[in-house]
């Protein structure tokens, strides 16, 4: 049975820091740490996924920051990072952002683990092609993505991606902009049916909707297109370092096809581990496992699940 957070745990904690990083094009990160800053605690960051921002990650700092350098930041366009500003949603400024935050937070030759959930893990694949970036990358878990034909894949709705008419309806429903509506009884069983596993709580799916509905539409919009034509697989190739990836059973916006065609391309996978009957947001809903997946990276025992 998965271990869904309940109470505090769903709350972000107050950083020990927070930080404005600086991009290429000038847009301004969202950047916060937590736990231990001194040079010898191993640092993790922790990158969110579409339409998500650094309270998803509120579980899993809570269980880290007591013997770890927790660093979180906030997607261009997502939670109190800048909008990104006309042709700036791309694959490149999701790597050019990912090495601006490790070159502005971590010491001089200072590595870190990368937890990349969603467009998170899509970031990394795109930044794995750099050698800034990957040289401070000791180890990475890639959770709950994909490197291309997401919405081939996708199940947001049923037989999504099945009937040619409900494939038009779930693209359309992916990458519209429209106004996803009040907080309320329709808005947060939706979002509970295409993000979380079926035995989620109604407190995590109070959380969950919660973080999904203060993203901004426009936003939303602009990275979902970006998303829908994403090829990343040169990008897995690249990523050479040990690299663990996990996936919910349930998952719907990233089934487990694409889990497994990126441990296949992974030229040093740790393990693959999925998880019976949870969702997308598999942070949210089984952070222990993720916790423990992440300790193991930075252990060096290469998180083997």
């Amino acid at each position: 049975m998965t271990d869904y957070p309940s109470g505090d745990s769903l709350l972000p904690p107050e950083p020990v820091r927070r930080a404005r990083v600086t991009s290429t094009d000038g847009v301004r990160l969202n950047v916060e740490s937590y736990g231990p800053e001194d040079p010898a605690t191993p640092s993790v960051v922790l990158i969110h996924g579409w339409t998500c921002s650094i309270p998803f990650w509120a579980p899993v700092i809570r269980a880290l920051r007591d013997d770890l350098h927790v660093i979180a930041y906030d997607l261009r366009g997502h939670g109190r990072s800048d909008p990104a500003g006309p042709g700036g949603c791309s694959v490149e400024a999701l790597a050019d952002d990912l090495e601006a935050v490790l070159g502005q937070t971590l010491p001089a030759g200072g590595r870190a683990e990368l937890a990349g959930h969603s467009m998170g893990g899509m970031t990394i694949m795109a930044a794995a092609s750099r050698a800034c970036v990957l040289s401070r990358a000791d180890g990475v878990l890639l959770a709950s993505t994909g490197s291309a034909n997401l919405m081939g894949e996708a199940l947001a709705i049923p037989f999504g991606a099945f009937i040619p008419a409900f494939v038009t309806l779930q693209h359309w429903l992916l990458t519209s902009a429209a106004p996803l509506g009040p907080f309320g009884h329709l808005t947060r069983p939706l979002l509970g049916y295409m993000t979380l596993g079926p035995g989620a709580p109604p407190e995590v799916e109070a959380v969950n909707a919660a973080i999904i509905t203060s993203c901004d539409r426009r936003a939303r919009a602009a990275w979902a297109h970006v998303l829908a034509g994403l090829d990343l697989t040169d990008g897995v190739r690249r990523l050479g370092v040990p690299t663990h990836v996990l996936v919910g059973s349930a998952d719907r916006l990233t089934p487990p096809v694409h889990a497994r065609q990126v441990a296949r391309l992974l030229p040093r996978l740790s393990g693959l581990t999925e998880l019976p009957g949870v969702g997308h947001m598999t942070p949210l809903e089984a952070p222990g496992v993720v916790t423990e997946l992440i300790r193991k990276l930075a252990a060096g025992a290469g998180g083997s699940g």
